[in-house]
């Protein structure tokens, strides 16, 4: 019979399996909401190309970025991390725009915030 640590360290490794199965769940479901998000942002890329409106809007980067870190705090995670996510995300997308102001334009799904 065995009881004891190894008993203890089975169900705690059962346990760690559920988590993580939730945990991969949550990743697949991250990948499909960015790559819906950036349809969206293709299409603000190919209107902003085709009228001739600058690639970046420093205005709407500033109040999404004090948008999500109030909800980064609302939601405890960290506001610096939610910042992080966003300045990656919008640099991503000003490349994108610039490609398509420049008259290039991948099939990526780059996109704007």
């Amino acid at each position: 019979m065995t009881d004891g640590p190894f008993d203890e360290r089975d169900a705690a490794m059962s346990q760690l399996l559920g988590i993580r199965s939730s945990i991969d769940n949550i990743d697949a479901a991250l990948i499909h909401l960015l790559a819906e998000r950036f349809k969206f942002t293709q299409q603000v890329g190919r209107l902003k190309a085709e009228h001739g409106l600058p690639p970046s809007d420093p205005d709407r980067e500033r109040r999404q970025l004090a948008r999500l870190r109030a909800l980064a705090i609302d939601a405890h995670l960290d506001p610096a991390f939610a910042e992080k996510w966003f300045n990656f995300v919008v640099a991503e997308v000003i490349q994108h725009h610039e490609e398509l102001a420049n008259g290039g334009g991948s099939s990526d799904t780059s996109g704007e915030l």
